[in-house]
């Protein structure tokens, strides 16, 4: 088992091994292990590690080992409900929960317990999983961040604002557990603490009652791919895509892995002011991209990649726009509510928002559109687009200095993330370097609704590559 001692020696992608869960299965038909047992021996890892990791905020154990026991019968009898029957999941603490508060990372919802089921955790319950506990999130979502820490180095963040969910797979506690995001709240989290990570065509996974913001998704954070897309493709056969939105696309397993032939770096506005170590990491990987026989585009080699590039050059300040401005109403309710139980970074986001005009908002709609516009117009040229998943190592962060300015993005910048965000596309993170012994994550990103394709291509880089240390 992987405990401490995984911290202590740093993160390396070549000899990391994950928790995984579809290859347990043959396991449990034939009787040779159970999900109790799988279960006990999650349990066994979150009680060694979670007194530094911090990933949870509550655990129903009882529940869980009532539902591994119901699981283990069904296999006994030959009769799981799904590939991921007795699967143990965390869930971020922003989706509600039938069995669990619901509290979102705030102190104006502490005890919060509507006692009811978000879509897709109703969803993984039907398809047998076990719903283990409430993972941490950053405050409502948004960059205060919560206690957790980094699994590779306790002194250095998570990311946010699926800080425990990316924690607890990274800290092999459990082989999947589900995220959301709005700006980067899945694909950076998943880059900083060596996960795969799925962040949905936008619409893909039913949000239930998170609705409120027009770039939300939920996706799930895994040890590996076949896990990854087996959470995903379960949750949606039973609840589908958000309101109005066909829901995500794809086969009932996993998609085999497919060679890309072409592939375009998307730099964003965070190349120019990315070290020095996980640049030249990056550039080795895509040599080695190269010498596989795979053509490697950059934005100098095509006006319309240099044409994408330009609209998603300020994609950071249009997502925090649009997203701030559709928070706004319910943020100034919550801080008229409880003055006191919200931080005063959210209260300066609220601040911000509020200068916020209609028109300036129509604006931000018109730049996503647009460059929306100029991500459809790039697809013929290669099968999907290649990036940095975040802007280097997980930074430190040991908490805000009273009298001294709020640092901005403590839990991480999401300059790498925000893209695929606006474009409402589908991003794969993929562990495929380390840089000075922490995870740094690669992301594949397609056209919407390429989440298949593109978890295809994402499997056969990991499947083929050799990771990159720097």
């Amino acid at each position: 088992m992987n405990d401490g001692s995984v911290r202590a020696q740093g993160y390396s992608p070549r000899t990391f091994k994950a928790l995984t869960f579809h290859d347990a299965t043959a396991r449990f038909r034939d009787g040779t292990d159970t999900p109790r047992a799988y279960l006990e021996r999650c349990l066994e890892t979150i009680a060694a590690r979670e007194p530094v990791v911090k990933a949870w905020v509550v655990l129903n154990e009882a529940g869980a080992r009532a539902a591994a026991d119901a699981s283990t019968e069904r296999w006994k009898q030959g009769r799981p409900l799904s590939p991921i029957d007795g699967m143990p999941i965390g869930i971020k603490d922003l989706l509600e929960t039938k069995d669990m508060p619901t509290q979102m990372g705030a102190e104006a919802y502490r005890g919060n317990f509507p006692k009811r089921d978000n879509a897709a955790v109703w969803a993984l319950r039907q398809a047998g999983a076990v719903i283990l506990g409430k993972t941490v999130t950053a405050e409502l979502g948004g960059a205060h961040p919560g206690p957790t820490t980094n699994p590779f180095d306790p002194a250095r963040t998570p990311g946010g604002s699926s800080s425990g969910s990316a924690a607890a797979v990274g800290a092999r506690m459990v082989p999947a557990a589900i995220g959301s995001q709005v700006g980067g709240s899945i694909i950076r989290p998943a880059a900083y603490c060596g996960n795969v990570a799925l962040k949905p065509t936008q619409g893909g996974i039913n949000r239930g009652e998170r609705q409120a913001t027009s770039m939300s998704t939920h996706g799930p954070h895994a040890g590996c791919i076949e896990d990854m897309w087996q959470v995903a493709i379960e949750i949606v056969k039973r609840v589908g895509g958000d309101r109005g939105a066909p829901g995500l696309f794809g086969p009932d397993h996993p998609p085999a892995a497919a060679k890309p032939e072409r592939l375009i770096v998307m730099e964003t506005e965070g190349w120019a002011s990315l070290d020095a170590a996980s640049k030249s990491a990056f550039e080795t990987l895509l040599e080695r991209l190269r010498a596989a026989g795979i053509t490697v585009l950059r934005r100098g080699d095509h006006p319309l990649i240099e044409a994408f590039e330009q609209s998603i050059a300020n994609a950071r300040a249009i997502c925090g726009a649009i997203t701030s401005w559709e928070n706004r109403w319910a943020a100034r309710n919550l801080v008229d509510q409880h003055p006191d139980g919200v931080s005063e970074r959210y209260k300066a986001v609220l601040a911000s928002a509020e200068k916020m005009t209609p028109d300036d908002y129509r604006m931000r709609l018109l730049q996503r559109e647009e460059a929306q516009r100029r991500h459809a117009a790039i697809a013929p040229l290669a099968d999907a687009v290649i990036a940095l998943a975040c802007p280097g190592p997980a930074p430190l962060w040991s908490g805000d200095v009273p009298g001294q300015p709020l640092v901005p993005r403590p839990t991480g910048d999401f300059v790498f993330n925000a893209p695929s965000s606006m474009l409402f596309a589908p991003a794969v993170t993929v562990p495929l370097m380390a840089v000075g012994g922490m995870p740094v994550g690669v992301q594949v990103m397609g056209q919407q609704h390429t989440d298949a394709r593109v978890t295809a291509l994402a499997r056969w880089l990991l499947e083929n590559l050799a990771p990159v240390e720097a």
